[in-house]
């Protein structure tokens, strides 16, 4: 066999291990989520801490743009010539997306070797597949040397199983409805659980927020003496004709599509700073044009838009919220141009609302949902949702094959649905 042969026969050997790790830990606890941290402390203790032993480390929470803020932040400190490790969930196409090791995706192997580890220190005892692939990311984190980590929480912040960590700084995103029956049913409760990320002394940084949103986590702030760190107070960050300037520091549009990313570049930038990273502007307006990160208002350019009409766009964002539903919004009406949206969207999400929220900015709207789709809402529920409004895809193809005329295309409604366009349209994350 030759060295080009046994090095694909091992890579494939630890995706599968990788793969049947995955598997087991499934199947250690009823329930995919359980907001507790005390199983995760104690299978951390038993693997000697590694959350003790990190690079400094910005820890992210908010309903939407969690993770554009960590890519944001990642590039912008690698063009600042740092190594930066990254958690954030949940993976589109392949599962090594959600930890990268000083800025390069785990490997196979990497996180064969990790998973090893953690099931042999579990020993069967009861853990969340999200407790464990925490586990694993904090276990590699220990162990390559990085110069930051961005961590992006799971869901909620208060019990979710990142907020083991001690962080250098704090950032906390926009907030919209999501997740109510975890977290609670309104703006105000859903900010307290978030604001459990703050810890006693360390900066947060936050952007615009509803006035009980921004004083909830104000109230948390101060309650444990952290320095709040308030867009339009103690920073700033506006649009302007060549992109946008950051504390009077001109710099380009973030190359994310869409004018709430300035917003999260301010968080980014922000962020780093008060975790004690100095970046000067030319770093800064690099890491601008250098962020990428898949299925937030991402143009595909791959087979799937050969599908359509010549003089098509199709583009790709995860949106599945309220407050993302508005974000969508928005950029329809920026756009200005007509915009058909095929929508597909997860069981346990608020259709209704999202659809009340884009349908009026669409010049069609498709129903969808793919056959591996995870725990995807049926065509019908979805065109029930929109009092008749949509039409059966019945799949992204066959939505795709309806559009007869020249038109911009956009898919969204959920993450796990933007992770099967991307199989489909071939784009894998590097």
């Amino acid at each position: 066999m030759t060295n080009e042969l046994q090095h694909e026969a091992g890579a494939t050997g630890a995706r599968l291990k990788v793969s049947a790790a995955l598997e087991r830990l499934h199947k250690l606890y009823p329930r995919m989520i359980d907001l507790k941290i005390d199983r995760l402390e104690r299978l951390l203790a038993d693997l000697g801490s590694p959350e003790k032993r990190l690079p400094p480390v910005i820890h992210v929470a908010g309903t939407n743009g969690k993770g554009s803020v960590c890519a944001l932040a990642r590039a912008s400190a690698e063009a600042a010539g740092l190594k930066a490790h990254v958690f954030t969930s949940p993976h589109l196409v392949r599962f090594n997306e959600r930890i990268r090791l000083a800025g390069v995706l785990a490997t196979d192997e990497q996180l064969a070797e990790a998973l090893d580890a953690i099931e042999s220190v579990n020993k069967a005892n009861q853990i969340t597949v999200f407790e464990a692939i925490t586990a694993t990311a904090f276990w590699l984190f220990a162990r390559v040397p990085a110069d930051l980590c961005l961590v992006e929480v799971g869901l909620g912040g208060r019990m979710d199983a990142t907020n083991v960590i001690s962080p250098a700084a704090c950032a906390i995103t926009s907030i919209s409805l999501d997740h109510q029956d975890f977290l609670g049913d309104t703006l105000e409760l859903i900010a307290g659980e978030k604001a459990g990320i703050i810890k006693p002394g360390i900066p947060v940084v936050t952007g615009y927020q509803p006035a009980s949103v921004l004083a909830r986590i104000a109230a948390e702030a101060a309650q444990k003496g952290a320095p709040h760190l308030r867009r339009g107070l103690e920073w700033a960050v506006e649009p302007t004709a060549a992109g946008m300037t950051y504390d009077g520091i001109a710099l380009p549009h973030p190359a994310l599509t869409g004018p709430h990313q300035i917003e999260n570049a301010g968080i980014a930038l922000t962020a780093l700073r008060a975790a004690g990273f100095k970046l000067t502007p030319d770093a800064m307006a690099a890491g601008m044009r250098a962020a990428t990160w898949p299925a937030r208002l991402q143009r595909l350019r791959g087979p799937l838009t050969a599908l359509l009409p010549p003089g098509s766009e199709l583009w790709l964002d995860g949106a599945h919220n309220p407050g993302g539903a508005e974000t969508l919004a928005r950029q329809l009406r920026d756009w200005g141009t007509p915009t058909t949206v095929i929508l597909g969207m997860k069981q346990s999400k608020d259709v209704a609302e999202f659809i009340r929220i884009v349908a009026p900015h669409a010049a069609a709207l498709y129903a969808v949902a793919e056959p591996e789709q995870h725990l995807a809402l049926p065509v019908a529920q979805i065109i029930a949702a929109s009092g008749g409004l949509a039409l059966p895809g019945p799949d992204l193809r066959g939505a795709l094959a309806q559009i007869a005329a020249p038109t911009r295309v956009l898919v969204c409604g959920s993450l796990y649905l933007a992770g099967e366009v991307l199989k489909l349209d071939e784009a894998v994350m590097a």
